[in-house]
C-alpha cells in the first residue's frame, strides 16, 4: 500500500522541472515576431518566470503537508475505531483519483488554475493521511515487540521503494509529457486500493485455519493474556476465534487523542520527528530539482540518480532497527546516526559534479537520515502505541502513529516553503546549513530519552557484572 502511495507522491517531485516549464512563458528569440494574439499562445502561463513557478511549487508542497498533518491527527483516531481495511482502501483510491485530476486531466483539458491546484492538493493530503496510521496499526497487530526494530526497519523501506518505483515510472514516460507520469502512477495506486479492499487481513484474529492460528507472527509479552480472553470454536473442521461474552464496560476501548498525546515519549519523539521529517522530505521533494538545476543534468538523469538516497534509507532503517533490537533501546542508536548525519550533510553540500561520486555520498546521507526517519515513523511509533502505560488497552496504535507522523508533517510542511525561499534568496548552500540545524534540533529533543536509556543500559550492565 505505501509503496504505491509513495510512488505516486514521488511523481510530483520528479516532474517539477517540466511543470515549471509548462507554467512559464516559452523563451524565444527577441528578434522574432510576437505570436498574436498573445492570449491564445500564453493561456496556460500561470507565472511570468521560473522563480514564481518554483515558489508556487514549494507552496504546494507546504499545502499538501499541512493538510496531510491535520489529516493524520484525525485518521489515526478514525483508524482505531473503524475497520482498517475500509479506511486504507478509501485513502488509496481517493488519492489516486485526485492525482489524476491534478496532473493528467487538467493538462488534457488545458485547464490551469492556481486555486484549483491548491484545493486538489489539500484534498490529496487529507486522503493520503489515512494510509500510514492504518498500515502501522496492521503491522502492529501482526508482529509483537520481539524483533520489531528489524522487522519494521525492513518493512518501512516501503516508502523508499515507492520513491524508487515512482522515479523509474515517471522517468520512463516523461518524454511523452508530465501528465502521463501522473496517469501511470495514479492508475497503479487505484488498482492497489482495490486489491487491499478485497484481500487485506488486518489482524491474525481474522485468520481461519485448521491450526487455529490467531496469534501474531512474532509473539511476545504484549499478547500473553490474549489466549485467556478467547476461545476456539470448531466449525466444520476449521477453527475460528470468538470472543467470550463479557461486560461491555470491561472491554478495551480506544483511548482519546489527548490521552495518547500525553503517553510517555510521544511528545519528544514527535518534536524530533518534526525536525527530521523536514530534512527527509526536503530531499524527497527537492532532490531531483536540485540535481537538475545545480549540476545541469537532464531531468530523467536527476530522477534516476535521486534513488540512491532511498537506497541508503532502506539499508539504514534495516541495520539501525536490528542494532536497536540487539541493544533493547532505540534512542542511543538514533543519536549516533543523527550525529553522523550532520557530517554527511556537510559532505554532500560540497559534492562534486560527478554522478558516481554524487550517488555514493547521497547513499551515505540517506543511510543516516532516512534510517532514523523510518525507525521513528514505524518501530518507535508501534512501541509507543503498545507501551505499559496503556494498561492493557491496545486501541491506541493508529492514534499514536497519527500524532507522531502528523507532528512530523507539520515540521516538513513549514520546511518546504522555507527551502524554496532560502534557495531563491541565498542559494543551495544555505539550504544545507538549514538542514544541519534541523538535524541537530532532532537530537536535542530526544536528549532526555537518550540519557535515560543510556543510564538504564549502564545499570543493567553493572547488575550483570555484580552477579557474575
Amino acid at each position: 500500500s505505501y509503496v504505491l502511495l509513495h510512488s505516486s507522491r514521488k511523481t510530483f517531485s520528479n516532474v517539477k522541472v517540466s511543470i515549471s516549464a509548462q507554467w512559464t512563458p516559452t523563451a524565444r528569440n527577441s528578434g522574432s515576431p510576437a505570436f498574436s494574439p498573445s492570449e491564445t499562445w500564453e493561456d496556460n502561463r500561470l507565472f511570468a518566470d521560473a522563480e514564481g513557478a518554483t515558489l508556487f511549487l514549494g507552496a504546494l508542497d507546504t499545502i499538501f503537508l499541512f493538510s496531510y498533518a491535520v489529516g493524520l491527527y484525525i485518521s489515526g483516531v478514525i483508524g482505531d475505531r473503524l475497520n482498517l481495511r475500509y479506511v486504507l482502501s478509501f485513502g488509496l483510491c481517493g488519492s489516486a483519483v485526485v492525482e489524476f485530476l491534478f496532473g493528467t486531466l487538467t493538462e488534457w483539458l488545458n485547464f490551469y488554475n492556481i486555486y484549483f491546484y491548491c484545493s486538489l492538493w489539500v484534498l490529496n493530503g487529507l486522503l493520503q493521511s489515512a494510509v500510514w496510521p492504518c498500515v502501522v496499526a496492521v503491522m502492529g497487530n501482526w508482529f509483537g515487540k520481539s524483533g520489531r526494530g528489524f522487522i519494521f526497519g525492513l518493512w518501512s523501506a516501503c516508502a523508499s521503494v515507492g520513491n524508487i518505483l515512482g522515479a523509474f515510472l515517471a522517468s520512463s514516460v516523461l518524454k511523452y509529457g508530465y501528465e502521463y507520469a501522473f496517469l501511470v502512477t495514479s492508475v497503479v495506486q487505484f488498482a492497489g486500493g482495490v486489491v487491499v479492499f478485497f484481500g487485506l487481513l488486518t489482524s491474525p484474529k481474522e485468520v481461519v485455519s485448521p491450526e487455529g492460528c490467531h496469534r501474531p507472527l512474532m509473539s511476545d509479552e504484549e499478547e500473553e493474556g490474549d489466549e485467556d480472553d478467547e476461545e476456539e470454536v470448531s466449525v466444520g473442521g476449521y477453527y475460528s476465534i470468538q470472543q467470550p461474552p463479557s461486560d461491555p464496560k470491561t472491554q478495551a476501548k480506544a483511548i482519546g487523542f489527548f490521552q495518547a498525546f500525553c503517553l510517555p515519549g510521544v511528545i519528544p519523539y514527535s518534536l524530533a520527528y518534526a525536525c527530521l521529517k523536514l530534512v527527509n522530505y526536503s530531499f524527497f521533494f527537492w532532490l531531483p530539482f536540485y540535481l537538475s538545476s545545480n549540476f545541469g543534468w537532464k531531468e530523467a538523469e536527476a530522477d534516476r540518480l535521486s534513488v540512491w538516497y532511498d537506497v541508503g534509507g532502506i539499508i539504514g532503517g534495516t541495520v539501525q532497527g536490528l542494532i536497536s533490537d540487539f541493544l533493547g533501546k532505540r534512542a542511543p542508536v538514533l543519536a549516533v546516526s543523527l550525529l553522523l548525519a550532520v557530517g554527511s550533510l556537510v559532505g554532500y553540500s560540497h559534492s562534486p559534479n560527478d554522478q558516481v561520486k554524487n550517488a555514493a555520498i547521497l547513499a551515505v546521507t540517506g543511510f543516516f537520515i532516512g534510517g532514523p526517519s523510518n525507525m521513528i515513523s514505524s518501530a518507535i511509533s508501534a512501541d509507543l502505541g503498545r507501551q505499559e502505560a496503556l494498561q492493557g488497552s491496545q486501541e491506541a496504535l493508529a492514534t499514536v502513529t497519527g500524532i507522531v507522523d502528523g507532528t512530523g508533517s507539520i515540521g516538513a510542511a513549514a520546511g518546504q516553503y522555507l527551502v524554496s525561499l532560502i534557495e531563491s534568496k541565498m542559494g543551495w548552500m544555505c539550504v544545507f546549513y538549514f538542514f544541519i540545524i534541523m538535524t541537530a534540533g532532532s537530537i536535542l529533543f530526544i536528549t532526555p530519552l537518550i540519557v535515560s536509556e543510556v543510564r538504564t543500559m549502564w545499570r543493567d550492565r553493572q547488575t550483570r557484572t555484580h552477579h557474575l
